[in-house]
């Protein structure tokens, strides 16, 4: 074990080196700059910045500084808010986490009764209404549903605030504040969590199906064992145990923030950053921001490895 996670960690450092070359040259290389975009300054003043913010060094010496920085912790400095990136992150990620580890948790909650349930009642007309409910959902752009449940949820119905993380001009604390946010984040919730079932529920209904049709579950009906331990206890335990693979690509999406559904929903969060830094060509920022995504995937990905070989022994790493 320890030999593979050293493994693990230096394929890592490389695979993390790799990603920091495309993404520096990636944004490098793309014209305009943060400074070019800003037609109110002169032509003087334009180079005055670039000298000021590095942009008038060769690309390989900027890119050796940056990752430099990287390695310390540092991603740079936003030019667009004229703030450190890592005061950025740690301002806009929580925001993104809270709401992205309630929709993950209705989700994998809603998608694992479904699974069940689909396999349990193959072709009965219970499984075929949630099968077309479910591609009903995938095939309906995002933009759309947020967009309508909006008009349904916050014009029509007055039932839900349709934008924002608090009100405005709010100075609640405590248990109002908390019950301002949960009332402001119900709706991008409830679009997350329609978009994120239909794909993992049948995820789960299809390892269901397999494990059902095992011969250890035809022993465990045999012996007289009710029905709810036998799909509950047996199946689904090992039904879910190639569901642990899924977490580790959860991370970046629990951190990264959700771009179109922060944006729909002004939801205060990284993804609005993000789509921010893009129109203003902050670069920097959105360097830094990319790096965390591929950090996070990295991290994610030896998390659920080591996650599966803990939930069953029989797998060698």
């Amino acid at each position: 074990m320890t030999t593979y996670i050293a493994r693990r960690l230096f394929y890592m450092l490389l695979t993390l080196i790799g990603a920091s070359m495309l993404v520096f040259y990636l944004f490098a290389l793309t014209p305009g700059t943060f400074v070019d975009n800003d037609l109110s300054l002169s032509e003087e003043r334009k180079a005055e910045l670039k000298v000021l913010y590095g942009l008038d060094k060769p690309t390989i010496e900027r890119y050796f500084i940056w990752v430099g920085n990287a390695f310390k912790g540092d991603f740079g400095y936003s030019l667009q808010h004229q703030k450190p990136i890592t005061e950025l992150f740690s301002h806009y990620i929580w925001n993104s986490f809270l709401l992205a580890i309630v929709s993950t948790f209705f989700t994998w909650l809603i998608a694992v009764i479904i699974g069940v349930v689909s396999a349990y009642k193959q072709h009965s007309l219970l499984d075929k209404v949630m099968t077309i409910f479910i591609f009903a959902a995938m095939s309906v752009p995002v933009f759309f549903i947020g967009l309508y449940f909006i008009k349904m949820f916050a014009v029509d119905l007055k039932l839900l605030p349709p934008g924002g993380m608090t009100r405005t001009g709010s100075n609640a604390t405590g248990f109002a504040y908390a019950k301002e946010v949960i009332e402001h984040m119900a709706l991008p919730v409830m679009v997350m969590t329609l978009l994120g079932i239909g794909s993992l529920s049948r995820y789960f209904r299809t390892n269901m199906l397999e494990v059902i049709r095992q011969d250890f579950i035809r022993t465990a009906r045999a012996k007289g064992m009710k029905e709810k331990v036998v799909l509950y206890r047996h199946a689904l335990k090992n039904a879910m145990l190639p569901a642990i693979t899924l977490v580790g690509f959860e991370l970046p999406a629990l951190f990264g923030g959700s771009l179109i559904i922060e944006r729909i929903f002004n939801w205060p969060g990284i993804g609005q950053l993000y789509m921010q830094s893009f129109t203003l060509r902050d670069y920097p920022l959105l360097m830094g921001l990319t790096m965390l995504l591929a950090i996070l995937t990295i991290v994610g990905t030896l998390a659920s490895d080591l996650m599966y070989r803990f939930a069953d022994p029989r797998v060698r790493l």
